[in-house]
């Protein structure tokens, strides 16, 4: 249901059913007792899970993926990719599949030969300046960032509550399935 609200969304906003370009990013979120696959991410010492997701340049969620929290985002985003190559692509040699180019951020960055070699994809690291400090809007980044924005609005996203991760991508898709209903029927 997602993915025929997301071409139906895309067509609605002028744009072609099938993305041309992606961003990738993960988002820590703490789990509550129990459940399967938890860990603890070293980077912001969150214990519990990571939600990977996939969105094109409008912030439809296009896939997503949660695991424990402390697999790296490389190797996390790089599961993420072949779960989004097995689903459209099939095949290095697929000249119709339109997703072109991948946006990430410098988690991303030693993982960007495999997508091509592997996948045929384009991974662009986008970068922030040395110059920054505090907060700076990155180009094409925020897209993701904002669509882990909406979907930390709604309750059962605060905390992961579920007790196994298909579970857990399950609300995610319920949110994103929401949203997009609220996109379609405006």
């Amino acid at each position: 249901m997602n993915a025929v609200l997301v071409r139906t969304v895309r067509v609605k906003n002028e744009r072609k059913p099938e993305p041309s370009a992606a961003i990738i990013d993960s988002q820590s979120v703490k789990t509550s007792e129990g459940g399967e696959e938890r860990g603890v991410d070293v980077h912001k010492q969150t214990p519990g899970r990571k939600c990977h997701i996939l969105v094109d340049t409008l912030g439809l969620l296009l896939i997503v993926l949660v695991h424990r929290a402390s697999l790296q985002d490389g190797n996390g985003g790089l599961q993420v990719v072949q779960k989004w190559f097995d689903k459209i692509k099939h095949s290095v040699h697929n000249r119709w599949c339109r997703l072109k180019l991948i946006w990430a951020d410098a988690a991303y960055a030693h993982i960007v030969e495999k997508v091509r070699q592997q996948f045929g994809w384009q991974l662009d690291i986008v970068r922030r300046s040395d110059r920054a400090k505090g907060f700076e809007l990155l180009p094409h980044r925020w897209i993701v960032e904002r669509t882990f924005g909406w979907l930390g609005r709604y309750r059962r996203l605060s905390r992961d509550f579920e007790h196994t991760v298909s579970s857990s991508e399950s609300v995610v898709y319920i949110a994103s399935i929401r949203r997009m209903l609220r996109l379609v029927t405006n």
